[in-house]
């Protein structure tokens, strides 16, 4: 991670370099497997590689598109400014790029492949609910996966799932143009392509599941590394208890909408009933996280 302020977190290095290890032995053997399927694998990658390249470089334009999110400068929003001028001094670590959306959904973020390249927005709903210390709290675990480069991991660890993701569709796609009803001695591609569509959805699927198990795991770091350097875990517990609870206010189609970006942000939008968001969570549930700040307030010696 980059040399700042913000505590190391050995846990946290060890995770994402087995992730990332571990996605690409999938990645090795879903190659192997397309190989010897004789499928054209190297379209596949040079379009998946596409894809890479334009989220590692513009996931921060991605991500503020998404949201409708502008660049303001210290004239435009002088107090949001003044706090992560402060953080930035308390943790010693270039300043990111400031942006706010306009969205009703209490929420912040932060993205970029590196602390240079960073930027880090809030919408204008957290802005209006939290108080100034609520909302350094907020904006000191953005900054921490700022510092530790969680983003641009995360970004190269999900690789593998867009490309798995992209032979799954071509392969239906193709079953449904006619490859599963051609069947002859001299061309099983039918065949073929079921077996690429099965191992492709067997490798999402894994893919999936680490990059969210890891995805937890940051959260809950971004959360004991902003208490650690604060000194505040109980101020970021009550920001987390509000945002959670304004969330409800907001309109299920709005929260839906949002979903796309839960890994990016520093609650959730989970719309209300079932959503794959709430079964597979890239985030820890609220009173784990609200349990973790309650220890570190209790190791800083005040009462939690």
């Amino acid at each position: 991670m980059a040399r700042t302020r913000f505590p190391a977190d050995a846990g946290l290095s060890t995770r994402m370099l087995v992730t990332v290890f571990l996605l690409g032995l999938l990645y090795v053997a879903f190659v192997a497997v397309l190989v010897a399927l004789r499928v054209p694998w190297i379209l596949v990658l040079l379009i998946a590689g596409g894809f890479l390249l334009v989220q590692y470089f513009f996931s921060d334009r991605i991500a503020l598109a998404a949201m409708r999110g502008r660049e303001v400068g210290p004239q435009q929003a002088p107090e949001l400014h003044a706090i992560i001028d402060r953080l930035c001094a308390l943790a010693d670590m270039p300043k990111p790029r400031v942006a706010v959306a306009e969205s009703d959904i209490p929420n912040a973020f932060a993205t970029g492949r590196n602390p240079r390249a960073a930027v880090v927005c809030v919408t204008t709903g957290i802005m209006r609910r939290l108080d100034e210390p609520e909302l350094e709290a907020v904006l000191a675990h953005e900054l921490s996966h700022v510092a530790h480069r969680d983003v641009a991991v995360m970004t190269i660890a999900s690789f593998l799932g867009i490309l798995a993701g992209f032979v799954v569709r071509f392969g239906l796609y193709s079953g449904m143009g006619g490859g599963f009803r051609r069947r002859s001695d001299q061309d099983n591609s039918g065949q073929v392509i079921l077996l690429v569509v099965l191992a492709s959805a067997l490798v999402y699927a894994l893919s999936f599941l680490l990059t969210r198990a890891l995805s937890r795991y940051r959260e809950l770091s971004a959360d004991r590394s902003a208490a650690i350097l604060t000194g505040r875990p109980s101020t970021l517990a009550a920001a987390l208890v509000k945002v959670s609870g304004e969330m409800s206010r907001i309109p299920t189609r709005d929260l839906r909408a949002a979903e796309p970006l839960n890994a990016f942000f520093f609650t959730p939008a989970l719309a209300r009933g079932f959503s794959l968001s709430s079964l597979f969570s890239t985030h820890p549930d609220l009173q784990r996280r609200l349990d973790q700040l309650a220890r570190i307030e209790a190791e800083l010696g005040r009462p939690a």
